[in-house]
């Protein structure tokens, strides 16, 4: 692996504790992938939740990824986010950076974020402090919610109120916001991170129909300025986000394409879409 690797300190979504490595902010896409997935085996007890698992995702790509329960799709997160280590296969961020080699919280570091289906807040402290206390700064020696933030801060968290549009509720408690703002609040405090690979977990579980779609349009505008897989069992939701699909079905790939091709592949519709 053709990393650097230097210390740092501990962050929002597991970032690396204090003398722990962390990676160099360089990340090669000259072949235009920011993630490969490469022949990936898992199995638990004797049960294979990943069977050579092949996927690759193209450098600022939104990709869905759906199938049945127990398809392997919160397996495969957890290889790429590093809580589970695959028995065979690799997995690379980038053209250089193996991911199996390193922790969590390293992972986290390098610029993969991931947003599980609850959401994580702080719901005694404000929007405001929840965006600034996932802000990806050196917290050795640890800032309290009253230090000064120089103007640079100070507007890229006014640019994520906006994009995540709370602008209006950056001095609300978070527990006091609906589930969906929850949700976009804690995607906002994972772009604080400045993440380069986004993983969301059924972002929209749970929401009302007006937060769906807002959430929709938060996904897309993601995309192109980040690399963005959406795990998501709302069919209607993905139809309407989707450019490239991915179907899993007993841990590897069923099918792959646009909505509308999956959709009609008989394969999908046996085991998953129904008829």
């Amino acid at each position: 692996m053709n990393a650097a690797l230097a210390s740092d300190s501990d962050s929002y979504g597991g970032g690396a504790a204090a003398g722990g490595r962390v990676l160099t902010p360089g990340l090669d896409v000259s072949h235009k992938t920011i993630l490969y997935l490469q022949d990936i085996s898992v199995s638990f007890d004797g049960f294979k939740a990943l069977n050579n698992l092949s996927l690759d995702i193209d450098n600022g790509e939104l990709r869905c990824i759906i199938g049945p329960n127990g398809a392997g799709k919160t397996t495969m997160m957890d290889v790429i986010t590093g809580k589970t280590r695959p028995d065979s296969g690799s997995v690379f961020f980038g053209q250089t950076i193996d991911l199996t080699k390193f922790t969590e919280a390293e992972i986290a570091h390098a610029g993969i974020g991931r947003k599980f289906q609850k959401p994580t807040v702080f719901e005694q402290h404000s929007v405001f402090e929840n965006l600034e206390l996932a802000m990806k700064t050196d917290k050795r020696v640890r800032f309290s919610l009253t230090a000064r933030l120089d103007s640079a801060q100070r507007d890229r968290i006014a640019e994520t109120l906006a994009l995540i549009q709370l602008a209006g509720e950056a001095d609300r408690p978070a527990g006091l916001l609906s589930h969906g703002q929850k949700q976009w609040l804690e995607i906002g405090m994972l772009l604080m991170q400045e993440p380069r690979l986004l993983l969301l977990d059924e972002p929209v579980a749970g929401m009302t129909d007006e937060e769906t779609e807002r959430t929709g349009e938060l996904c897309t505008t993601l995309a192109g300025k980040h690399s963005v897989i959406v795990v998501e069992h709302d069919m209607d939701f993905v139809a309407g986000i989707a450019r490239k699909v991915t179907v899993l079905h007993e841990g590897s790939v069923l099918a792959e394409g646009s909505m509308a091709q999956v959709q009609n592949d008989p394969r999908v519709i046996e085991v998953y879409l129904g008829r």
